[in-house]
């Protein structure tokens, strides 16, 4: 981060103070605030708070400054030794340990510092001591005590003076007399020993003291808790320096300190004294300094003191001059803010005013349900129910009776229809919809998201009381501010008279003038009140009211909008019954054009088979001409259109009698057992007895026809392959079952189903055979486009993606394709991926262990197929994830695993796909929907419609959904 700054400190070589020069602005604010606020401020007393902000008066400028308590020295009154601390670093003790001090100071008796003691000589002497008492068990004579609790004593050890050996050593000298002397002496060494100690400043030796470092550590409380612990034992019997140093210092011989001769001794008196005598006179030529120092800094206080008083009674008059012009005008503006409140207040009607309204609207204009509802859903049971009866009936005996069974029923169903339709149709149910519709967006919009009320019964009136007494406060703050204001007009009013000259009315001016400071202040605080009320401001209780309310009221709008939703859809199903009625009253659905055209398709079977021998006969004829035979086709041609033809209609009007059917008519396939109805819808529409596949023009494909016999024909236009499978009566309807199956779930969606299309189910009369007739891709299977024109990336997951959708819609059906590999998967037009059929005779287990479950040296088959499981979604997902694979790795090398699955890491490809393919690969595979919203897919997009297959044909070998391979081409 970079910034301007501006140094205003410096502490020493390395270390100074700077001010952000973005910041200059409020900083002037600041200072203009703190020269206004802090000379009328309290000053602080007692303890300060080392966490607070103070105002701090720089002895320099004399200016004011923000500032905050950081340091102060502390002694350790156990100890004696003392050091400055940051204010962090003290804390309070419980009462219990506010016990007198353990350590006192004293003074050996009868002994004073020389005063031209040099530093030297001044820590030798400190170690010499140290070596007599420290840790040792002295013993002590009280001889007198100073007035700083200094306590002057006789010490011994071992019957050693240690006042004499120190006298002895010359590290201070004996006393000429005892008492006041000697005390002032003893001051005089006492400035001798400062005078030491601003010379020189050493680290003190207790410093050196290893529990010394461990008490004055940052660690807090427990830190000090832990060594007082550790060091309980050795509490009394600190050491005041390393012990090395002390043996050093114990060591030194006696001889150093001999005796000195007494002319000596007393010359060096006399130079100590003159010494001292100078050093005394330069004490008090100090002290007279200070004092003038001080002199002057007292006469600078008083005249800032006396400029400060000045000034306040300036300010102080200037505000008894204007006071009553400010007064007016702060009334002014506050009045002038109020009138705005309560225009904004009148205009946008708050106060949860919107609630207030909306609870209304569910509560007075609700719809009741319709009376003739209930009688409409009973006959509409009965109806349905009487309507399944003629379905699953199968006896010609009980059909008449069931019809008219339901035939009464209908009757009953229709007068309900009747009284429903003329009571709806008196209902207002769109605008009342799109009221609650509009309420329910207005509401969200400023309540956000509802939820359940806490207590549904009584939410209502909880949110109407607390509004009430909301209300009536409101209404008494606003009175009383009335009331104070009239009582200002009026007092004006009065005021008014009195300085009226032409006024003849008399009062009591001291009065009505001694009543102003009191009507203004009431009027100010009654304005202030109700400018301080704020409707909008609510605590959690009032929170709590008006969430509850708001999700009664949205609990309500759903409520109603969903019965207007069942009104209306049994109003339109009325409605459609109605109509239904009228036009097939006393009458049934005419099937006679049905009829009709089988009529016609079986005629021009005939012809069609005629000319199909006349064909067949002309061709071993001796008699053969190429005119006649072209001629011959070209008929052949024609009827076999007109036969299509007629098939497609015949289509047409079996798919208008099946809606019937399953809507009103149950009964036409027990009246009309001829028309074969019944087998078109048992088949989703594939099943058609219309069509032979002796008529159509077909061309065996041998080289698909290793495992069934296979056959290619054009039908209008589009290529087509018949699949034929050999069936039995036991296994023709399961069979049959498993195409409908499959036909039905592609029927969901169409062409977005991403399934091959199944166009129709035909028998054949000349062979025990079902013919599957499905759209031909010739050249556009996965296996043969990768050995001609391997896919690109982005082609491969254009295709991918289809053949997910493909799988999606499978599932979804409960249908397991267990067939999955590269010659049934179709690369429409290089960008459409379609999943093609699978052998329909086979289950999911038996098409799952096929040797097509293969792509180049990678199996398809995933590994819990290969431990015994069945086939599953999942074992589909594996066999998906393989073709992906085998799509993207082109000619690269992979490895595979002991479980059977590649090795995904090692080959070079998109992390997108790598990582989709792991999913794929791993024990909780992705399923067909997830796979569907994966990254790789977000921006590919899949073609919608199917195209006619053949547009895009290259020449190349031909393939089926299910061929093998190259060399060995077979079908399932």
């Amino acid at each position: 981060q970079v910034e301007d700054v501006v140094g205003c400190h410096v502490e020493d070589a390395i270390t100074f103070w700077a001010q952000n020069v973005s910041r200059c602005n409020e900083l002037l604010k600041l200072s203009c605030a703190l020269a206004e606020a802090c000379p009328r401020a309290n000053a602080v007393f007692g303890k300060p708070d080392f966490s607070k902000i103070y105002g701090g008066c720089f002895s320099e400028d004399r200016c004011w400054y923000r500032c905050m308590v950081q340091q102060c020295q502390v002694l350790y009154i156990d100890y004696g030794n003392s050091e400055v601390l940051n204010r962090l670093d003290i804390v309070e003790i419980p009462p219990n340990l506010q016990c007198p001090s353990f350590a006192k100071k004293y003074r050996l008796w009868g002994l004073q510092i020389s005063t031209d003691e040099n530093l030297n000589m001044f820590d030798q002497g400190k170690k010499f001591l140290s070596s007599l008492v420290f840790e040792k068990e002295i013993r002590i004579r009280h001889k007198d005590k100073k007035e700083d609790g200094t306590i002057i004593v006789q010490a011994e050890d071992e019957k050693i003076d240690i006042g004499e050996e120190v006298a002895k050593a010359g590290f201070a000298e004996k006393c000429t007399s005892s008492g006041k002397t000697a005390d002032a002496k003893g001051g005089k060494v006492d400035v001798v020993q400062n005078q030491h100690r601003k010379m020189k400043v050493p680290i003190p030796l207790w410093l050196n003291r290893s529990s010394h470092a461990q008490c004055s550590s940052p660690g807090g409380r427990d830190d000090q808790a832990a060594v007082g612990t550790r060091n309980q034992s050795s509490a009394g019997r600190r050491m005041f320096a390393p012990k090395e140093k002390l043996l050093a210092s114990a060591s030194v011989p006696d001889t150093v300190f001999a005796q000195v001769r007494p002319d000596q001794k007393l010359s060096e008196e006399k130079e100590i004294l003159r010494r001292e005598n100078i050093n005394l006179l330069q004490r008090q030529k100090e002290l007279e300094l200070k004092v003038q120092q001080l002199k002057c800094e007292l006469e600078v206080c008083e005249n800032r003191e006396k400029e400060a008083s000045r000034r306040t009674a300036e300010s102080s008059e200037e505000t008894l001059r204007t006071y009553i012009g400010t007064k007016m005008r702060s009334l002014a503006a506050k009045v002038k803010a109020l009138k705005e409140v309560r225009y904004v207040t009148k205009k946008n009607s708050c106060f949860e005013e919107h609630l207030s309204k909306a609870i209304q609207v569910v509560t007075e204009g609700c719809l009741a349900v319709p009376c003739s509802l209930e009688k409409l859903q009973k006959a509409w049971t009965e109806y349905d129910l009487a309507q399944e009866r003629i379905r699953l009936c199968t006896s010609m005996d009980e059909r008449d009776e069931l019809i008219a069974k339901r035939d009464e029923v209908q009757r009953i169903l229709y007068s309900a229809v009747e009284e429903l339709i003329l009571e709806v149709d008196q209902l207002p149910l769109s605008e009342r919809s799109k009221t609650l519709q509009e309420l329910s967006a207005s509401l969200e919009m400023v309540y956000g998201q509802s939820s359940e009320a806490d207590d549904p019964e009584e939410v209502f009136q909880q949110f109407f009381k607390w509004k009430s007494v909301k209300m009536k406060k409101l209404f008494c703050v606003r009175d009383d501010t009335d009331t104070a204001l009239q009582i200002l007009a009026d007092w004006f009013g009065v005021i008014l008279k009195c300085f009226d000259l032409m006024s003849e009315a008399s009062s009591d001016l001291e009065e009505v003038v001694g009543n102003a400071d009191e009507i203004l202040r009431k009027a100010d605080l009654a304005i202030c009140e109700e400018l301080n009320t704020d409707l909008e401001e609510h605590d959690e209780a009032e929170k709590g009211i008006i969430t509850n309310a708001y999700n009664e009221v949205v609990h309500k709008i759903c409520q109603e909008r969903s019965l207007i939703a069942v009104i209306q859809s049994r109003y339109l199903a009325s409605v459609e019954f109605k109509k239904h009625f009228e036009e097939y009253l006393n009458r049934r659905p005419n099937i006679s054009n049905l009829l009709s055209i089988k009529k016609t398709v079986k005629s021009l079977k005939a012809q069609l088979r005629l000319k199909l021998v006349e064909k067949n006969n002309f061709e071993e004829s001796d008699d053969y001409n190429e005119f006649e035979m072209t001629r011959i086709k070209e008929e052949i041609a024609v009827l076999r259109n007109r036969v299509l033809q007629e098939i497609s209609k015949e289509q047409e009007e079996c798919e208008k009698l099946t809606y019937l059917i399953q809507k009103w008519f149950p009964e036409l396939p027990l009246l009309y057992p001829e028309s074969g109805i019944l087998n078109y819808m048992n088949s989703g529409g594939l099943l058609t007895s219309s069509l032979d596949r002796d008529l159509l023009d077909a061309e065996p494909m041998r080289e698909l026809s290793t495992k069934r016999p296979v056959v290619s024909s054009e039908i209008q236009g589009q290529k087509v392959l018949l699949k034929g499978y050999s069936v039995d009566v036991s296994s023709e309807a399961k069979v049959i079952e498993r195409i409908v199956k499959f036909h039905r779930a592609w029927d969901q969606q169409k062409e977005k189903s991403g399934l091959l299309h199944l166009l129709f189910l035909l028998f054949c009369k000349s062979d025990p055979l079902v013919y599957l007739m499905v759209p031909y891709y010739p050249g556009a299977s996965l296996g043969a486009l990768q050995a001609d024109t391997p896919l690109t990336l982005e082609e491969a997951l254009k295709v991918m993606k289809g053949v997910a959708q493909g799988l999606q819609t499978l599932h979804g059906a409960n249908i397991v394709h267990g067939s999955l590999h590269g010659n049934n998967v179709f690369a429409v037009n290089r960008n459409q991926g379609i999943v093609g059929d699978f052998d329909f005779t086979k289950s999911e287990e038996q098409r799952a262990a096929a040797d097509t479950m293969v792509v180049g040296t990678l199996s398809l088959v995933s590994p819990e197929l290969k431990m015994g499981h069945p086939a599953s979604p999942d074992s589909d997902m594996y066999a998906y994830g393989c073709l992906l694979f085998w799509l993207c790795v082109q000619n690269q090398e992979f490895g595979i695993k002991e479980d059977g699955t590649p090795e995904v890491d090692v080959v070079v490809m998109d992390d997108k796909v790598k990582s989709l393919l792991l999913n794929l690969f791993c024990c909780n595979r992705l399923t067909a929907e997830q796979v569907l919203r994966d990254d790789c897919f977000l921006v590919v997009d899949v073609i919608p419609v199917s195209p006619q297959p053949g547009e895009e044909h290259e020449p190349h070998e031909e393939h089926d959904s299910e061929k093998t391979d190259e060399k060995n081409l077979a079908v399932n």
